[in-house]
């Protein structure tokens, strides 16, 4: 690309993407580890079979149908106007800088979270602004506000619970930032379905805060990372915007089609959740007896830390067949929650690694000595 005259804020870049590699266990990107169901999986083909005749039409470009159901499944009083689907959460926070970012304006986000943030900011022309967290990953409602009104950003990005440390954002965290944000303030709940109970969503907030979007996801609790599927909710007046430059018929039929059928057996998919939570917590109280840091997470996954070398524990339990996720912090790793099996295969490789580094370490002051 050196020799094309791209965008200079584009130049050197590497485009996002975790390692994509054919292991035993792959618990590096927050997937669902459980299949669809097979009666979800059969009502999905059903529905696509259903609209395959019509593919010589364009398919609703305002895809009216989906967004109700979406609308029901959230609830909070919402409206088919006050939601917004899209090819997964990615393409609405794309749309949400489209239409409030760009040249001359300027995103906040509180780092470290969703790495996607600051390559969306820069392929729209927006300048990023890396936000500082507390040093346990926290937010308090004082920092945040007061970097928000230092910056003084066209939009907010707040992650809830937060990607890579699965902490949750309590809402007066949210209030301050609502209170002091000049722009658009995006709370991305890309994981809120595996919550701990009490923990509250930004949801709860929209009523009164128009400049309030709270994204999510199906990839996640809905195990459908496959169907590209993503949606807002907001004021109808935000959707209305992003009707603005959103791509013509930008959501497939197929894909609309398949959405709304595994909204339709919903209960079946989520029926999941409770037990990633399970390992989730599991691996949080597994680690801790390992003497290693380990944040505590609202999220299907877990970010641990302590670590001497953490590339080398990375490739060691890779080579074990178990891929995690080096998310660029040193000392840390995050692990998605899987099924028990995974966990128990992932618990035992840790143990390998932890104890081949523990006896080189052992070897290297004996030898020294």
């Amino acid at each position: 690309m050196s020799e094309l005259p791209i965008r200079p804020e584009l130049a050197g870049l590497t485009p996002y993407g975790a390692p994509q590699l054919d292991v035993p266990v792959a618990l590096n990107t927050n997937e669902n580890s459980y299949p669809v169901p097979a009666e979800v999986a059969d009502a999905i083909t059903e529905a696509v079979r259903a609209e395959a005749t019509n593919l010589n039409r364009y398919p609703d470009r305002e895809a009216a149908a989906l967004r109700e159901d979406l609308a029901r499944y959230l609830g909070h009083g919402l409206t088919s106007a006050q939601v917004w689907a899209a090819n997964g959460s990615n393409e609405v926070l794309q749309q949400i800088l489209q239409a409030f970012g760009g040249p001359g304006r300027s995103a906040l986000g509180f780092t470290p979270d969703y790495s996607m943030y600051p390559l969306l900011v820069q392929g729209t022309g927006t300048r990023w602004i890396p936000g500082r967290r507390n040093t346990d990953f926290s937010l308090s409602p004082e920092r945040v506000a007061k970097q928000v009104a230092e910056h003084q950003p066209d939009v907010v990005f707040l992650c809830s619970p937060n990607n890579p440390t699965g902490t949750a954002l309590s809402l007066d965290v949210l209030d301050a930032v609502l209170d002091t944000a000049p722009g658009m303030v995006v709370v991305d709940e890309a994981y809120a379905e595996f919550a701990r109970a009490g923990t509250p969503s930004a949801l709860t907030r929209l009523p009164g805060h128009q400049r309030l979007v709270v994204t999510r996801t199906m990839s996640k609790a809905f195990a459908l990372a496959g169907a590209r599927v993503g949606y807002l909710a907001a004021d109808q007046a935000v959707v209305d915007a992003l009707r603005l430059v959103r791509l013509p018929y930008h959501l497939s039929a197929l894909t609309q089609a398949a959405a709304r059928a595994a909204i339709a057996h919903a209960g079946a998919l989520l029926s999941t959740v409770e037990a990633i939570k399970t390992q989730r917590d599991r691996i949080v109280a597994e680690l801790d007896t390992r003497s290693l840091a380990v944040i505590p997470s609202d999220a299907n996954f877990v970010l641990f830390g302590g670590l001497a070398d953490n590339r080398a524990v990375w490739q060691g339990l890779l080579d074990h067949g178990v891929l995690i996720r080096d998310v660029g912090l040193p000392g840390f790793l995050r692990v998605t929650a899987g099924t028990p099996e995974e966990t128990t295969t992932f618990l035992a490789a840790l143990d390998d690694v932890l104890g081949a580094a523990r006896g080189d370490a052992t070897a290297s002051r004996e030898h020294t000595a």
